[in-house]
């Protein structure tokens, strides 16, 4: 491929992106900048991949992270050099943790204006550190470096996808001219037929399934990102029930238990009830009483085909792509326990919570229940996916999704806006105030950027709710350092970024709308607090009276 008229920045540009559509990327994320503007162009240019333009990086990042997680394929983002690669950091670290494949292509200066004083210039060598799971350097470019190009640009893309699915780092130096100049029509001479031009296939991984051993008391624990098995099965053959967090995708079905972290959180069912073996898939943690479960079990396995399993007790005497029953028994009295303890705090939780006009838990569990079928429910990583995990009753219907990769409240509106762009269906988010306010900038965006069908729920109890469930509540300094009041409506961000909004105190009030909306539901953090604790109490109370144990 010759480079005419000296411009190797179009050049680049042009065949990186080219090679990235033939190995089918579809969706690019890219933020305005001058040292970027040849590979901005050629995404502008290339019809195979949908365009999205944010002036934050950070957002940037985490619309694309949103975008990746729920349709399971790649997404670019684009930025110019210094600190507008440093702001993908965060997204970069959720999508290393959450296994989502997102290519990341920082444009930077030329070798010779490094270490020189030059404007916007950082070193962006290996950026993002352990986060990625692979980094390349692309030197400026040079003639005859098309082969180059695109095999770096296949190896990216294989990168991303396997062994191990995450971030990789592309970084490209651009030199002067930064737009096309000269018979630009020719840049791209010499492209080959084959799609990609250089083929990699994962290996395929072993999954012949391993026998259990035979026990009675059983227990499936299904976390974030959980293999897609057939836990049903596997449950219906052992009698086990299955005790599955709000993403897990499993929350449904007779085997489930949806009230299993108020059980839990009974100290003597726990005792009573402590599992001969545990199975495990995904990531489980979002309840502290769960992880003390797990740990209690005389014997854990933990299903994972990931390079990295996730085993947060380290307890685990087995890690296996996938398992059978060693004994098909069945229903057993241990199954009609478990059950007859689910039953008795479902009526117990509910009682309690159709007693309160205004509350967090009841606020989740209503929204997810009033949801239409195929409807996406982005959920914040802090109190409002454990609401749910605490509250809504088991469906089919719903897909439920959250950063539960490092778990931070960072870049959720943009996360959701990104997931909802890529869902076929409604969708809607249940997020804190807190969250809100971390990435307003998410609510930004340009008249000819696509929009979706969002309604965005935001529970505002002025400040950081969780805390008042964690350690530090009650110490004289909390307000200040863990409350953090800021006295924030959703009506003041929803009006800055000119967005439609409404007040409403329960889902009861919400009207069915098109387009992006912010809805605020108000609360108070103590007493929200107070409700969690009643719940647990009465669901202790309703086990101690039902001679359960």
């Amino acid at each position: 491929m010759a480079l005419l008229s000296g411009n190797g920045s179009t050049a680049l540009a042009g065949v990186v992106v080219d090679e990235l559509a033939r190995c089918g990327l579809a969706e690019v994320v890219v933020s305005p900048g001058s040292r970027s503007t040849a590979l901005a162009l050629a995404f502008h240019n290339n019809e195979h991949v949908r365009l999205h333009v944010r002036v934050d990086e950070r957002s940037a990042a985490f619309l694309a992270l949103g975008l990746a997680r729920r349709s399971g394929r790649p997404v670019a983002l684009v930025c110019t050099s210094g600190t507008a690669a440093a702001n993908y950091l965060p997204a970069v670290v959720e999508a290393a943790e959450s296994g989502v494949p997102l290519l990341l292509l920082t444009a930077d200066r030329p070798p010779e204006l490094r270490a020189t004083g030059a404007n916007q210039t950082i070193d962006q060598i290996k950026l993002y550190g352990g986060h990625v799971r692979w980094f390349c350097e692309m030197g400026a470019a040079e003639p005859g470096q098309m082969p180059y190009w695109r095999t770096t640009v296949d190896r990216a893309w294989s990168a991303m996808l396997s062994p191990d699915p995450g971030p990789v780092h592309v970084n490209l130096a651009f030199r002067d001219p930064l737009i096309p100049s000269g018979d630009a029509d020719k840049l791209l001479e010499g492209r080959a037929d084959r799609r990609p031009w250089t083929a990699m296939t994962p290996p395929a991984p072993a999954l012949d399934p391993v026998e259990l051993p035979a026990e009675e008391r059983g227990v499936i624990v299904l976390g974030d990102g959980a293999e897609d098995d057939d836990w049903e099965g596997l449950a219906e053959a052992t009698g086990w029930p299955i005790l599955a967090e709000p993403t897990s995708g499993h929350r449904s079905g007779p085997a489930a238990v949806s009230t299993y972290r108020s059980l839990l959180g009974d100290p003597a069912f726990a005792r009573v009830f402590r599992p001969g073996l545990v199975v495990t898939s995904g990531r489980v943690g979002l309840s502290r009483a769960a992880l003390a479960y797990i740990r209690s079990a005389e014997r854990h396995v933990v299903v994972s085909r990931a390079v990295r399993h996730p085993d947060p007790t380290r307890t685990a005497m087995a890690v296996v792509p996938s398992v059978r029953p060693g004994e098909a028994t069945g229903p057993t009295e241990w199954t009609a326990t478990w059950h007859e303890a689910e039953k008795r705090a479902r009526d117990a939780i509910d009682l309690l919570l159709d007693a309160i006009p205004v509350s967090e838990p009841r606020l989740a569990r209503d929204l997810v229940a009033a949801l239409p079928s195929n409807a996406l429910l982005f959920a914040g990583s802090s109190m409002p996916i454990r609401d749910l995990d605490l509250a809504m009753r088991p469906r089919d219907g719903v897909r439920i999704m959250a950063n539960r990769g490092a778990s931070g409240i960072d870049g959720l509106v943009s996360s959701a806006i990104g997931a909802a762009l890529a869902h076929d269906g409604p969708s809607y988010a249940l997020i804190g105030d807190l969250s809100l306010i971390h990435d307003q900038n998410g609510l930004v965006m340009g008249p000819m950027e696509p929009r979706p069908d969002l309604t965005i729920v935001v529970v505002n109890n002025d400040g950081g709710g969780i805390f008042s469930t964690l350690e530090p509540a009650g110490r004289p300094e909390f307000e200040r350092l863990f409350g953090t009041p800021h006295g924030v409506s959703a009506r003041d961000v929803a009006a800055m970024a000119q967005v439609p909004y409404a007040r409403v105190n329960g889902v009861n009030e919400m009207q069915p709308s098109t387009g992006l909306w912010v809805v605020e539901v108000v609360t108070e953090r103590d007493e929200q607090a107070a409700v969690r604790r009643r719940i647990q109490e009465a669901v202790s109370q309703t086990l101690a009276t039902g001679r359960l144990l």
